[in-house]
């Protein structure tokens, strides 16, 4: 194990801070680059690439890395975002993962995913632990950029339950997910049950899937638990919104994961000022909850829950 200072981020009022990467295997090697935390809220998501460190550091120790394998993993790329409590980075509330390729003369975030992604550039995989746009819980899933570079059945490898094919838009163009396939990495994003809070049990999942995928490509002899049941794909538009039509304090009464009928009450919003009834979310479809809304607080208009048909996940294999 190397550990590495990869660059520094300069920052007002404090110290520089250091940026740093552990590489794991043979010199030179460029087998899988894991990216943790981009924003200050994603506790989870530094907290597994750390786990995943530890795993490594181990398998290195007993000599179970293919001598052809070689391992970048970035636990954190925003440590000052991070101390302050805030998701974007707090001078200018700008999102890191919205600035790839990056700009190495441009601004602040500009620079540094510049500085990263000249890190991470080169790798055959890629893997990217990172948090929805919308505050909330999901189920734990791999997802892919459908750019014309993806490998769908490649993700069966990490044996989660679920694989996610989105259709990129305009602003997803600037992600390290679509950059790191353009520039010819095969990338996926794995999300878990939680962001800025630690789910041991999710993050012992999402562990234990990353050695499944090093596993699989004879990188590591780590042998995780074997995956009980078959990967299920799907679009991302199959998933069904159940949108808030008021403002208010949002109960949820289903998980993600409940399986639902149509017309079961998934929350219900309350007037924060009476706790009167305000709405009652249903599902519209048979299915399960896949994306529950997690703040209190909801707005109108906004996605509370997002629910999976079961006719819509195909089993594996559908893509190829």
């Amino acid at each position: 194990m190397r550990e590495e200072v990869l660059f520094t981020v300069d920052t007002p009022y404090r110290p520089s801070l250091p940026v740093k990467g552990w590489y794991f295997g043979a010199h030179g090697q460029k087998s899988l680059a894991v990216m943790g935390a981009l924003r200050g809220n994603e506790i989870q998501q530094m907290y597994i690439c750390a786990k995943l460190i530890q795993e490594l550091e181990r398998a290195e120790r007993e000599g179970l890395l293919s001598p052809y394998c070689g391992i970048l993993a970035i636990p954190c790329a925003n440590q000052f975002s991070m101390n302050v409590g805030r998701r974007f980075w707090a001078a200018d509330n700008t999102d890191i993962n919205r600035m790839f390729p990056g700009y190495d003369k441009g601004e602040t975030t500009q620079r540094i995913a510049a500085h990263l992604f000249a890190a991470l550039q080169g790798y055959q995989y890629g893997v990217h632990l990172t948090s929805f746009y919308l505050p909330g819980d999901h189920l734990p899933h791999v997802r892919m950029m459908e750019t014309g570079y993806q490998r769908v059945e490649e993700a069966r490898a990490f044996g989660l339950p679920y694989v996610l094919l989105r259709t990129p838009h305009s602003y997803d163009t600037t992600t390290l997910n679509y950059n790191w396939q353009i520039w010819s990495t095969q990338a996926f994003s794995l999300y878990t049950t939680s962001t800025d809070c630690i789910d041991e049990a999710a993050a012992q999942l999402a562990t234990e899937s990353v050695l499944r995928f090093l596993s699989s490509k004879g990188l590591c002899r780590v042998a995780p638990p074997p995956v009980e049941e078959r990967p299920r794909f799907f679009r991302e538009n199959c998933l069904h919104n159940v949108l808030s039509a008021a403002g208010g304090l949002l109960l949820c009464r289903r998980q993600p994961g409940d399986r639902v009928k149509a017309g079961e009450v998934l929350g219900e919003i309350l007037d924060p000022c009476t706790c009167g009834h305000l709405e009652a979310l249903r599902a519209d479809c048979d299915g399960r909850v896949f994306f529950c809304h997690r703040a209190q607080l909801i707005d109108g208009h906004e996605v509370a829950f997002r629910v999976l048909p079961e006719e819509e996940a195909e089993p594996q294999g559908r893509w190829r």
